[in-house]
């Protein structure tokens, strides 16, 4: 995977954050979601790469980024604190304005990022979320069901660590597969590269910190903007997956964006790998 990028560590303020870098031209952020890697993107990196500078990195506590503990309040996994990391890899690359597109969790340390840096964020693609905070407002039995791993991995610190911990592949793989497709949808070598990671204690503990600071901290920092997201917003989502059938993607994002445009992709919640081709095309339509 990623044949002819350059892979390397950068050191932040606060964590070491793995990425991969290629391409030439306007540079162009690319942010995974949960529970994958930077890996997610190698069906599309390579062809985003021909127009772009490519840069997929590992969110911190994810793949082979550092992994800090949390702390009581999860400001370490907060989705301002996820940000600011990647805004310092950017400008570590000499890259001070840049687009974004985020996948699941990626998606929402991109809103937070287009919030708290918006003279550096020039586009954001969002792909297969609703915002945080109105998912938790418009929370239904269907999507309670659909996102029960919110509520599960957001529990009290040692509880889900210890139950996925007795099985961690056979938790990926019922989160992988159970949004819309099966395992077959993903290559081997990325699907080992998820398996690889996800059998780090370290990184299970990692990623309940980021649903326990999405349940808490990320939403007083929502309650507390006063702005809209300014840049122009791509939204594409799944049209077999929970997003799809709980809720008006578009409509929802207008209530925290001013520039919103968007359309399903057919897949479940893992675009880029379910469908790579009509995924690229709608970013290169957005991007270019």
């Amino acid at each position: 995977m990623f044949d002819g990028f350059q892979r390397m560590d950068i050191q932040t303020s606060q964590v070491r954050i793995h990425l991969v870098k290629g391409g030439e031209g306007p540079p162009l952020l690319l942010l995974h979601g949960y529970p994958q890697t930077h890996a997610m993107w190698h069906r599309l990196a390579p062809a985003l790469a021909e127009h772009f500078t490519v840069v997929a990195p590992d969110l911190r506590g994810y793949g082979d980024s550092e992994k800090p503990p949390g702390d009581p309040d999860h400001q370490n996994y907060s989705k301002r604190q996820m940000a600011q990391d990647q805004v310092e890899v950017m400008q570590a690359l000499g890259f001070e304005r840049f687009s974004v597109v985020g996948h699941d969790r990626g998606g929402r340390v991109g809103h937070r990022m287009a919030l708290d840096y918006p003279e550096r964020v020039l586009k954001l693609a969002v792909l297969d979320i609703a915002p945080t905070p109105y998912v938790f407002a418009h929370l239904s039995r269907e999507l309670a069901l659909a996102y029960y791993h919110w509520f599960f991995l957001a529990q009290p610190k040692g509880f889900p660590e210890r139950l996925i911990g007795f099985d961690p592949v056979g938790f990926l793989h019922r989160k992988l597969g159970g949004w819309g497709t099966g395992l077959s949808a993903f290559a081997p070598e990325a699907l080992a590269e998820y398996e690889r990671c996800f059998r780090d204690p370290a990184t299970i503990h990692a990623t309940c910190e980021d649903y326990r600071a999405a349940a808490s901290i990320d939403l007083q920092h929502h309650a507390a903007d006063a702005e809209r997201i300014r840049c122009p917003l791509l939204v594409l989502w799944g049209r077999k997956g929970v997003v799809h059938r709980t809720c008006d993607p578009i409509a929802a994002w207008r209530e925290y964006a001013w520039d919103v445009r968007g359309e399903a992709v057919e897949a479940g919640h893992f675009l880029c790998e379910e469908n790579p081709a009509e995924t690229l095309r709608a970013l290169l339509d957005f991007l270019l």
